[in-house]
Formats: structure tokens, C-alpha cells, sequence
């Protein structure tokens, strides 16, 4: 086969929940376990780390990696889901796995997929712990795909394992409530192997307790170790220049010494907290990472990693923005962010896949947007997967909330529409859907 051939086949036959959504989970971790024993066992051929979590896990993944790299480490990065290229989701030191690696892998194990019938994630799983063992990798940083106890990933025994936080997202499948949530979540959680968990959150906070004493796991809240916070001279919405204090250090959040003025790649104001779960994972990693390498690793993480979508600049005069806020938590993270910059009118563009509750979120946007005081206006698209929300229907659930906006199959017409038709000083928004961010950015 050739690799498009090969990449055909992964998505035709095989399901993949980003393109067709519920009918592709499968709540059954055994058939990941089965092919790992046929494939050798590759995923105890490297050292890792295990990232879940509802928001951030992708960025504190690749912040991982990051440092790692800089400390002189081989290091392997799964992530899901692509934005532009499937070999996207399996890198070593930021450069992606060769395309006839790809369909070596495929070819070699056709029998294997349809005898245990695998899903797309449970392949794509297999393909680069395969490949990180082949290629001897001296640690991975796995990002679980959804919930973690059920997940493909999680037949890995990690160095340090890491949850993000906790908010409601695909509760069809995690449960409704943070503490189902959580305690899916808590899956990742493994005997004696320590456990960092970003922020605390009241209703998640004795889950998470109970299952690390249960598993004799140490576990840390990276919140109470560490405070973070934007630097007073940041400006560049390319970047995020911040200030971070080590509580242990200190009684209060004030006292004590601040290292001031780093610098990282990833721009949101919402990484603060991300960034906080990485200093508490890098002290807690049986590594040696001194604080020069950790603070390098951070401010070239997309250099190092080739991270996009996350509060990425792709035009300016007008500042035009991808950002990619799916769910409630990530959503707020973004206003955030929106409502300390500085700009004359707001152009949105927004497209979704159809099992979000999108009339929720329209409301809660168009009501926040409001809240900002600057006047915006909207466009509608649609992401080009089968999950896709056609735009229409999109826009006519809008309407039925009393928002107008206009109306484009491609995002790459929604995109031009809005610049042609802002002023140089106007903020261009392009968010909703990864897969919308990712049609932006092809």
C-alpha cells in the first residue's frame, strides 16, 4: 500500500470518534492488551509519563516533552487529535513518524487488527508505542485520548502520571458529574507511581485522594506548590511572559522569591495554570532538570514540539486568532484571555461538531461577548469532518437565540470574509471546534 492508501483504509474501516463520534468509543481496554502481548510488549521498552485530564493535558503534554528534549532526552510524544497530518499524534523530538513507518506497521499487522477488531485509536495506539520501542526512545509522554481507567494508553506504568483537571466534557461516556468524571480520570492513577494533579477542585479533590491511598500513589495538587501569573510587561499575544513562585518556598502566595520575566511559546492566559501542573510534574520526575532547562523547554516548546491551535496567531492588522475552545472550561479559559486584550471590534467565527450542546454554548458566548463592551459580529462554519455541524443548521439554531451571522461552508472563505471586512486594530476569533482550527490552519 502506499501511505495514502494506508491512510484510507485507517479511515474507512477502522472507527475513529473524532469523525463519527459516539459509535466509535469503545469502553473495553482488553483488545489494547491483547495486541500489546502479540506486538512484544513495546510499551515496556520505555520509560514515561501519562497525562488525562478534561483541558490542557495536549499542552502540558508538549510542554513535557519540551524540556525533556532540552535536557538531551530521545523523547517520544503521543498525542490525538491531528490538526492537519495523522502522523501528527506520534513524534520523537518533535519531528513525525516517516510515512513508510506508517504503512509498514499497517501491512504488517492487517490480521491482527481484524482478528481483535481494533479501532482506529487502539491501532494508532499500538503504531507508536511500536515505534517508540523500535526507535528506543529514553521516555514518551503519552496524553490519554478520552476518560483514562478505559482508555487505549493506559496499559503503560509510568514514571509520574499527571490529571489536568476536571470539567464536564463527553459526559455521555465519563458520567455527569465531576466526580464520575473524576474517578474515570483517576484510572491513569497506578500503584506506588506518583500522581500530580493540576488544579483542586472541591468535588474532585477526595476521588482523587481516595484512589492514590488506595494504590499507595503519592500524589501532590500542583496548585498548592506552585503560583503563576502574567508578567506586567506582557504585550505579545505571540507569547505568554510570566512570573512563577515556588509556595514551598514561602507561607503565602506573595512572600518569598519570584523568578520573573519567562517566556512561553504557548500565548493563552490560561496556560498559567498548565504551567503550573508542569513545574510540579518536572520537581516530582526522578530526573535531574535544573531550572534553566525547564524554563528553555517551556519558551521553545512549539519550536521544539510544532504545537498549533493553541491561541495561535495566524495573521495580523488584523490580529486574527485560532483557538481551540470545545468545551465549557476551555471556553471560559478564552474569555478570559479576551477580556484583557485591547481591540475595536470582535469578528467570530464559529463551527462545532453535532454532539456538543451548541445552543448552550452560543448563548454563553454571545452573553460574555456582550459582556466585553466592544461591539462583534459572527460568522458561522463548519469543520469538514463527518461530525460536522452543517453550517445551516448551525446558523439557523443561532438565529432561533436571536444571533445573526453569516454563513460559510469553508472556513478559509469565513476567514478572508471577516479580514476583508475588519479594521486594522479589530480582533478576527476563530474558534469552536479542534476540527474547525484544524481546516483553518490546512
Amino acid at each position: 500500500m502506499t501511505y495514502q492508501e494506508t491512510l484510507d483504509f485507517m479511515f474507512a474501516q477502522l472507527p475513529m470518534y473524532h469523525r463519527i463520534g459516539a459509535a466509535a468509543y469503545k469502553a473495553d481496554i482488553q483488545p489494547t492488551i491483547d495486541m500489546m502481548e502479540v506486538l512484544g510488549h513495546p510499551e515496556r521498552k520505555f520509560k514515561s509519563i501519562h497525562v488525562a485530564g478534561t483541558n490542557g493535558k495536549g499542552s502540558v503534554s508538549h510542554f513535557l516533552a519540551s524540556i525533556l528534549q532540552e535536557a538531551g532526552y530521545k523523547v517520544g510524544l503521543y498525542t490525538s487529535p491531528h490538526l492537519v497530518d495523522f502522523r501528527e499524534r506520534i513524534r520523537i523530538n518533535g519531528e513525525m513518524i516517516p510515512q513508510q513507518s506508517v504503512v509498514d506497521f499497517v501491512e504488517a499487522n492487517s490480521r491482527l487488527f481484524a482478528d481483535l477488531h481494533l479501532s482506529f485509536f487502539e491501532m494508532t495506539v499500538g503504531l507508536a508505542f511500536d515505534y517508540f520501542a523500535r526507535e528506543r526512545v529514553d521516555i514518551a509522554v503519552v496524553e490519554v485520548g478520552m476518560g483514562g481507567r478505559l482508555d487505549s494508553t493506559n496499559v503503560i506504568t509510568p514514571l509520574l502520571s499527571v490529571i489536568t483537571n476536571i470539567g464536564l466534557d463527553h459526559t455521555q461516556f465519563l458520567g455527569d458529574t465531576l466526580e464520575k468524571i473524576a474517578a474515570e480520570k483517576a484510572g491513569i492513577i497506578k500503584p506506588c507511581i506518583p500522581v500530580v494533579i493540576g488544579e483542586t477542585q472541591a468535588e474532585t479533590k477526595p476521588v482523587f485522594e481516595r484512589v492514590a491511598a488506595e494504590r499507595n500513589a503519592p500524589i501532590t495538587f500542583a496548585d498548592q506548590h506552585w503560583h503563576v501569573r502574567t508578567n506586567a510587561d506582557n504585550r505579545d499575544e505571540s507569547r505568554l511572559l510570566f512570573d512563577v513562585h515556588n509556595l514551598a518556598t514561602a507561607g503565602d502566595r506573595e512572600g518569598g522569591e519570584w523568578r520573573c520575566g519567562l517566556v512561553s511559546q504557548l500565548a493563552g492566559s490560561y496556560q498559567l495554570k498548565n504551567l503550573a501542573t508542569v513545574f510540579e510534574a518536572v520537581r516530582q520526575l526522578p530526573l535531574t532538570l535544573d531550572g534553566h532547562i525547564v524554563e528553555k523547554g517551556i519558551a521553545h516548546v512549539v519550536d521544539n514540539t510544532h504545537l498549533h491551535g493553541r491561541w495561535q496567531v495566524i495573521g495580523s492588522r488584523p490580529l486574527t486568532i485560532c483557538e481551540t475552545a470545545h468545551n465549557a472550561p476551555g471556553i471560559d479559559a478564552m474569555l478570559g484571555k479576551l477580556a484583557s486584550m485591547h481591540f475595536a471590534r470582535l469578528h467570530v467565527i464559529y463551527g462545532c461538531v453535532n454532539d456538543k450542546d451548541y445552543r448552550k454554548i452560543l448563548t454563553h458566548l454571545h452573553a460574555e461577548f456582550a459582556r466585553l463592551g466592544k461591539p462583534f459580529d459572527w460568522r458561522f462554519s463548519q469543520p469538514s469532518v463527518p461530525r460536522g455541524l452543517p453550517v445551516a443548521d448551525l446558523q439557523s439554531a443561532a438565529a432561533s437565540l436571536g444571533i445573526q451571522g453569516e454563513a460559510f461552508v469553508n472556513v478559509k472563505d469565513a476567514i478572508a470574509d471577516a479580514r476583508a471586512a475588519a479594521a486594522p486594530d479589530d480582533l478576527v476569533l476563530v474558534t469552536g471546534s479542534i476540527f474547525l482550527i484544524a481546516d483553518a490552519l490546512a
